[in-house]
């Protein structure tokens, strides 16, 4: 009451390159808000630079694998330390920290091990293996436990996420529960100064006598990821060898090192976890500007995160670092500094994830001094590494502050953590924040409050009762098993809601200790466009609408009355009709890369009319053996089908996203671009060029323009995304359509309507769209395969019309979005939205996979 609300400067430009916020250097090795705005680049996107997406096919590979990160279950039921002697990698001269001063990945496992010997407080977990290969060390640091003290302290861990009420009751959980505290470093493999400053508190911690440091270690785990992204430390990328973005993968979990942030975020449990970044002058510490994630226990969290920032703040500018004398600017906590701009809205970065799992007070830490992309280039080695040192300080000053704020306040965050899910196990409503309910947080304003209405339950059909993909269904249903929400299987056919659903059915009972986990990947989302001018990243991101699977949101009814069981694994679906020709819907990307894999083996596979793919009976062996490896289902059929699929060979000018879709799909692809066709690239392996990024028919030189032409000419097809797909179209001569850019800056979850048939036959009422396109003045013979929803198109993110008022989400309404046709001898499909964003919207995926399998006309019946 009373408290004026401090000034939030606009934080005036929100552009994203490379997935970062665009700034400037206005002082040596600084960077700072630029307020000149820049054009939106998603991350891995080589749009800039003329280069596509290289992924080696080793890592797509390696990523594509979903088993568990092994060492974190292997170790449960062991007490600490947890010494284990690791395998220490060959010297690699190339590692791009050396240049910086920093420890190379091969110089990490030589220290661990080092440190293990030091006495008996350092532990060492092997969370898993990135893309690339590499080990991701977990090293946890507390005063040493028994086995049984450990299995005592996962009993309250437990206790605390599913038994909420009695854990609030519980004297020992606030006696002797030890509160976990993670700390995620070198995410972002260029940002590299995290590991370093996480390997020295380690060091001190496991030397130190004092008795500080003993209390603080009895009383809570330190949970170290030392590199979170060995691959980009190395080779010295934002991204992982399977070129993804590693810090926007958390709703999706593609990529192996975010399923092993999320293993240790569901085995460890954290209250409290800061995430280092680099660069930004001043510090940026979060909590962040509006909007704020609707799903969390935003009271709880803004609570904790704005105390523990404050702290941060304090160590970080009491290194005593200026700008005159280091080109340090004081540290900036947005939640207070800016207005908007670096928001929390999208739980795709870890600080945004790890609060669905209990964690109170969660932080981006971005430290200042710049030495990574033309930096790193740039400026001399000794001025490299006095500003790695200088990160690398400000670095340990946060991490310090942070564990010792969980230290002073355990109790109260373990609390804080167990009340979380009290409201999620017991259906309680959210707590707005406001100056009464956040006492101690200023600035406080209605722009600050953002709630959401839970449902009763989530209710994914069973085949028979609108489900679109049995195998969508499951694949659903296990990817929230594995982000620790609970499912129930229905065993009997039963009524909710007004609606009866079939035996088999899947329900999620949103009376759950991580209800706001549920919700925040089954909900369809809100659309935001009225509330900020910009987003930092995107804005929707429905697994209901965009995975595939039929998911029905029951706001009210008695679940008392549904007899189910909670299940650990979804059912598996593959089966093969026991007589007569098969038929396999290609409505599911695993359906793509089953009908991939038959044609590899040789099988006669032909197209029905609806686009889906029948298989004659005499190949039921090897449509057994799809069925079991991709989880699908063939059905029966008598229909004869039409033009016969042949195994497509895919050159793919495309971001790292796209290319793992496509691997995932089962499509024997080579990546090329501008310069791989002007090195000379022979067409006689390809029968379809997709294209989104980093093929400019302007830059190529006559010889690679007249084989492309050939291609194309010769019956090659093509299949384009976006401005960069649209424009190879234009300049090749191919469809006369006329492609119309919205706002770049727009992205989110749409309707859509559907013509069927060979490239949109089963596909969803919604897609996505990232920088959306439509296209106009459509040419004789241009079949229009989707079109955007009229009206109010926008289920979900931010998409607003541009200055002059065009570009908006009412200019494309009902204007065609993906359109195909045939033009000088080549198959043509043309898309405007975004099917295949880093591997998200599943359910997308198979038009992309339909309509490579169609374009190819030199093979056509």
């Amino acid at each position: 009451m009373g408290i004026s609300r401090p000034s939030r400067p606009v934080l005036l430009t929100t552009a994203a390159t490379a997935g970062a916020l665009v700034l400037s250097a206005l002082v040596p090795g600084s960077a700072t808000a630029d307020p000149t705005p820049r054009p939106v680049t998603r991350e891995g996107s080589p749009l800039g630079d003329g280069r596509a997406a290289m992924t080696p096919e080793a890592a797509a590979e390696r990523a594509l694998g979903s088993a568990p990160a092994p060492g974190l279950t292997d170790e449960r039921g062991r007490g600490y330390p947890r010494e284990r002697k690791l395998t220490v990698p060959a010297e690699n001269s190339t590692d791009k920290s050396i240049k910086l001063g920093l420890t190379p990945y091969h110089g990490i496992a030589p220290k661990l091990n080092e440190l293990q010997r030091v006495g008996d407080r350092v532990s060492v977990e092997i969370a898993g293996r990135s893309a690339g290969g590499h080990q991701l060390y977990l090293v946890t640091v507390t005063a040493p436990e028994s086995a049984r003290e450990a299995a005592r302290q996962e009993r309250m861990r437990e206790r605390i996420e599913n038994a909420p009420a009695a854990a609030a009751k519980d004297k020992a959980i606030r006696a002797s529960y030890k509160t976990p505290v993670f700390i995620n470093n070198n995410i972002h493999g260029n940002e590299w100064e995290g590991t370093d400053a996480a390997l020295k508190l380690i060091e001190k911690l496991a030397k130190a006598k004092d008795r500080k440091s003993r209390s603080l270690l009895a009383h809570n785990r330190l949970y170290f990821n030392i590199t979170a992204n060995p691959d980009g430390r190395i080779a010295g990328t934002r991204a992982n060898a399977a070129g993804f973005d590693l810090n926007r993968d958390f709703v999706t979990a593609s990529q192996p090192e975010a399923r092993a942030i999320r293993e240790i975020a569901v085995a460890k449990q954290p209250a409290v976890m800061i995430d280092l970044h680099g660069y930004v002058n001043g510090t940026l510490i979060e909590p962040t500007t509006p909007p704020h994630g609707e799903n969390y226990e935003y009271d709880l969290f803004l609570k904790n995160s704005y105390a523990n920032a404050l702290g941060m703040e304090a160590a970080v500018n009491g290194l005593g670092y200026t700008q005159e004398k280091d080109g340090v600017k004081p540290a900036v906590i947005p939640f207070r500094d800016q207005e908007e701009g670096w928001d929390d809205w999208p739980p795709i970065f870890t600080p945004q994830y790890l609060p669905f799992h209990g964690a109170v007070a969660t932080h981006t830490i971005e430290f200042p001094m710049q030495v990574n992309n033309a930096a790193y280039e740039r400026e001399p080695v000794a001025e490299l590494r006095r500003r790695a040192a200088i990160n690398v300080d400000i670095a340990g000053a946060a991490m310090r502050a942070s564990v010792d704020y969980a230290d002073r306040h355990r109790t109260s965050l373990i609390a804080d953590q167990i009340e979380v899910f009290r409201r999620g196990a017991t259906g309680a409503k959210q707590g707005p924040v406001s100056e009464e309910t956040v006492p101690g947080v200023p600035g406080i304003g209605p722009e600050d409050v953002y709630t959401t209405t839970f449902p009763r339950a989530y209710v994914i059909p069973a085949a028979g009762r609108g489900q679109r993909s049995a195998t969508a269904a499951a694949r659903l249903v296990d990817h929230l098993l594995a982000n620790d929400v609970r499912v129930e299987r229905a065993g009997h056919r039963f009524r909710l809601g007004g609606t009866t659903y079939p035996r088999g059915s899947y329900v999620v009972d949103m009376h759950q200790p991580k209800r706001g986990l549920a919700n925040v990947m089954l909900a369809d989302g809100r659309d935001i466009s009225g509330k900020v001018s910009a987003m930092y990243d995107i804005s929707g991101w429905s697994l209901g609408r965009l995975w595939g699977a039929s998911v029905v949101s029951v706001k009210k009814g008695d679940l008392d009355r549904v007899r189910a069981r909670e299940v650990r694994a979804a059912s598996r679906v593959g089966q093969v009709a026991p007589r007569g020709d098969l038929r396999l819907r290609l409505d599911d990307p695993r359906e793509i890369a089953a009908v991939n894999f038959l044609l590899a083996e040789g099988v006669s596979v032909r197209r029905d009319r609806d686009g889906s793919a029948l298989v004659p009976s005499s190949a039921r062996r090897t449509a057994a053996v799809a069925a079991q490896r991709y989880d699908v289902e063939f059905d029966a059929t008598k229909a004869k089908g039409g033009a016969a699929l042949h195994r497509t060979r895919v050159a793919a000018a495309v971001t790292p996203g796209e290319l793992f879709a496509l691997r995932e799909m089962n499509f024997d692809v080579t990546p090329v671009s501008t310069a791989v066709l002007n090195a000379g690239f022979d067409w006689r392996g390809t029968d379809a060029l997709f294209v989104s990024a980093g093929l400019d028919h302007d830059k190529l030189d006559a010889t690679a323009r007249a084989g492309l032409d050939r291609f194309l000419t010769g019956g090659g097809g093509l299949v384009g995304r976006g401005a960069a797909g649209a424009a190879l179209n234009a300049d090749a001569g191919l469809l006369a359509v006329r492609p119309v850019e919205g706002n770049g800056d727009a992205n989110g979850v749409v309707r859509v309507a559907n013509r069927g048939g060979t490239v949109t036959g089963g596909a969803p009422a919604h897609s996505f769209v990232y920088s959306p396109m439509w296209f106009t003045g459509l040419g004789s013979g241009v079949r229009v395969e989707q079109r955007y929803g009229s009206g109010d198109l926008l289920v979900s993110g931010h998409w607003r019309a541009v200055a002059d008022g065009t570009g908006g989400p009412s200019a494309a309404a009902g204007r065609a979005c993906v359109v195909s046709g045939t033009a000088r001898g080549a198959g043509v499909v043309l898309f405007g939205t975004e099917p295949l964003f880093r591997d998200h919207p599943k359910g997308a995926f198979p038009q992309v996979g339909r309509a490579l399998l169609s374009v190819d006309r030199r093979h056509s019946a």
